[in-house]
């Protein structure tokens, strides 16, 4: 292997637990200094995958490289990774300082770099001044960064972070994110990191692997996996998304139109090469739908293409957005979210409300599976 190939490189890695596959054949590239999400839900192989990262699991079949080297029966202890848990398992017997020292103590490092390692990780961190407290004096944002801090200090080539966040509440969670960010960029060591939250994944990483049974069924930056997810399950794992199934009318330079049964429309979209007849669904995310009382007329000058009247039955108000549950066609619900911009300007849209939704050509996903 070259420089010029990815630094973490998973080739057809299949894990089977007598019988149940865990890991499917995944092969995957992993580049120096990325922050790579495994993102799924429970029992998709994302922690599997990672402890083979690891070297805690064992392949069945296929192989591991980091760095040019096949690792893929390497001891844990060997490896150039470090993996830091979703319990954080710092010892609450010991200080901050002897937590973050212990795996140096284990090599044998010199006390005086071991001194040096152990500040400089801490002053990175912001955990300069807490140095003699045990775990059960600090909070729990306090606590994720000593535990990062014991991973990094032994300056590992890969760090392995399982739900790092996961034990934080929701807002320490979000400022932490932004601070896990800070940390990798100043140290430029790869991350490899194991999240089942979405928000997480999409603010963190570089690039994202969506797994689902044991496969990695997309790969991509955020805003590719968002905006054109490949398949029904990537639409709909990912954030919020109206699906909506029909059979292809019509084709032309501009896309093409489905009639959809469940709203009673005809609804067009961007071109894809899709037989006429073919049965597809179009993903319509929530805040690219426009929501007004009344219909434009389809002459009017910016009028979009794709209209339907319905009902307003449900309305949540989020603060910053709400989030309004239509019906329309013959019962279907779709989901539409709209900014609060201003403060009362206008009625707000209300329960019971008739309203009209549109929305551009160019938003919905054409999606064959």
């Amino acid at each position: 292997m070259t420089q010029l190939e990815p630094y973490v490189r998973i080739e057809r890695v299949r894990k089977d637990f007598g019988g149940f596959i865990a890991v499917n054949e995944v092969s995957l590239d992993i580049h120096r200094g990325e922050v790579f999400c495994l993102l799924g839900g429970s029992g998709s192989g994302k922690t599997t995958l990672l402890r083979i990262l690891a070297g805690l699991e064992i392949p069945s079949s296929g192989k591991v490289y980091i760095d040019g080297q096949d690792m893929t029966a390497v001891a844990p202890y060997r490896r150039p990774v470090n993996m830091m848990f979703q319990s954080y398992a710092l010892f609450p017997h010991m200080s901050v300082e002897r937590n973050v020292a212990f795996g140096l103590e284990q090599e044998h490092v010199g006390r005086r770099e071991i001194r040096e390692r152990v500040g400089q990780i801490l002053e990175i961190v912001k955990m300069s001044g807490f140095g003699p407290r045990k775990p059960h004096q600090l909070s729990g944002g306090q606590r994720q960064r000593v535990a990062l801090a014991r991973a990094l200090v032994k300056r590992p080539k890969l760090l392995l972070l399982d739900e790092p966040l996961a034990a934080l509440d929701r807002k320490l969670r979000e400022h932490t994110q932004f601070e896990l960010l800070n940390i990798q960029k100043h140290l430029g060591v790869t991350f490899v990191v194991v999240t089942h939250d979405q928000q997480e994944a999409m603010t963190i990483s570089s690039r994202m692997g969506v797994m689902d049974r044991g496969e990695i069924v997309q790969v991509g930056t955020p805003a590719e996996i968002y905006e054109s997810p490949g398949t029904r399950f990537v639409a709909d794992f990912i954030g919020s998304v109206n699906l909506f199934q029909g059979e292809v009318t019509a084709t032309d330079a501009e896309g093409l139109c489905m009639r959809c049964a469940e709203t009673g429309a005809d609804m067009r979209a961007p071109g894809a090469p899709v037989a006429l007849g073919t049965t597809i669904w179009m993903a319509l995310r929530p805040e690219k739908i426009e929501l007004a009382r009344s219909p434009v007329p389809e002459s009017a000058p910016g009028a979009l293409p794709n209209q339907l009247r319905g009902l307003v039955k449900e309305v949540g108000y989020m603060g910053e957005a709400s989030v309004y549950l239509i019906e329309v066609g013959a019962g279907k619900v779709l989901r539409v979210t709209r900014p609060n911009a201003g403060r009362d300007a206008e009625p707000r849209i209300a329960r019971g409300d008739a309203v009209s939704l549109s929305w551009h050509r160019s938003s919905p996903i054409v999606l064959t599976r």
